[in-house]
């Protein structure tokens, strides 16, 4: 039984590590591109490897006088985001898992087709939503939108870490004299707390990438901006410095490898899993 098993093994297994080196190439190239010297980057048989590495282009990216503070911006917009739609996720996952109501699953089947329409679709709907709201040129333009656009697919993902939490446990809980905010915050919300960094990644990935929404709703306050708009520091159409957006990439990707690393057990369990009766 091992030997007509092991040929399948070592087949998934190959088929995971191409699927993995062909996903982290691009991620080697762009690392690769931030320490190689100008003349190889510009040259016309590029080759996977340097034997010359140079800082040259982290020197210019970091000599950027805005690139604090973009990054500064990207961190308050992601981090905002990630916390906000975390807890209004939670509360109404809640809401519509525990409670009966009208249009419940009307409400639901909603939450669903939101996720179904572009975001390119609303970008000028909401610039002119934006601009109503005087909130064009704010981190408020950018961090409004990703709360909207996160929140149907958080609450539909932790409708099921609630919905697998025992009704017994809450009954337990109220016998034993907890009031339902007590349930709710000291019981309920550790159980769920897996599923909430699984969303929160999204949500963190989302607004940290975001290019689309700094572009169309930071027009002229540049102070405003985050790390993605940094890129076009370094990007000009008559002369692009290649080597200088590489290692802008690079150090905009340090950020997300933290966040991985700092949740990746909770990441696990929350994509595996929640409590089960």
């Amino acid at each position: 039984m091992n030997l007509v098993r092991r040929p399948w093994r070592l087949l998934a297994e190959t088929s995971a590590l191409l699927i993995a080196v062909v996903v982290a190439f691009p991620l080697y190239w762009m690392v690769l591109g931030a320490f190689k010297p100008a003349g190889e980057i510009e040259s016309s048989e590029p080759r996977p490897w340097t034997l010359q590495p140079s800082l040259d282009s982290f020197r210019r990216v970091f000599e950027q006088n805005e690139f604090g503070r973009y990054f500064v911006n990207s961190l308050v917009v992601a981090c905002t985001v990630v916390i906000a739609s975390a807890l209004i996720a939670f509360l109404a996952a809640t809401a519509v898992t525990r409670f009966r109501f009208r249009f419940r699953t009307t409400l639901l089947i909603m939450f669903l087709v939101a996720q179904m329409v572009p975001v390119e679709a609303l970008t000028i709907p909401l610039f002119f939503l934006m601009r109503d709201f005087g909130q064009l040129n704010t981190l408020g333009s950018l961090i409004l939108p990703h709360i909207a656009f996160s929140l149907p697919f958080a609450i539909w993902m932790l409708r099921g870490f609630v919905k697998a939490v025992p009704e017994a446990l809450e009954e337990a809980a109220y016998i034993d004299g907890a009031s339902r905010s007590r349930f709710l915050w000291q019981i309920l919300f550790p159980l769920v707390f897996p599923g909430l960094v699984a969303t929160s990644v999204f949500s963190f990935i989302s607004a940290w990438n975001d290019f689309l929404f700094a572009k169309s709703f930071i027009i002229s306050d540049t102070s405003q901006s985050t790390l993605p708009m940094a890129l076009l520091v370094f990007y000009k159409p008559d002369e692009p410095d290649w080597g200088g957006v590489m290692a802008a990439s690079t150090v905009m990707t340090i950020p997300v490898l933290i966040f991985f690393v700092l949740v990746q057990r909770r990441l696990v369990s929350g994509l595996g899993g929640a409590v089960k009766d």
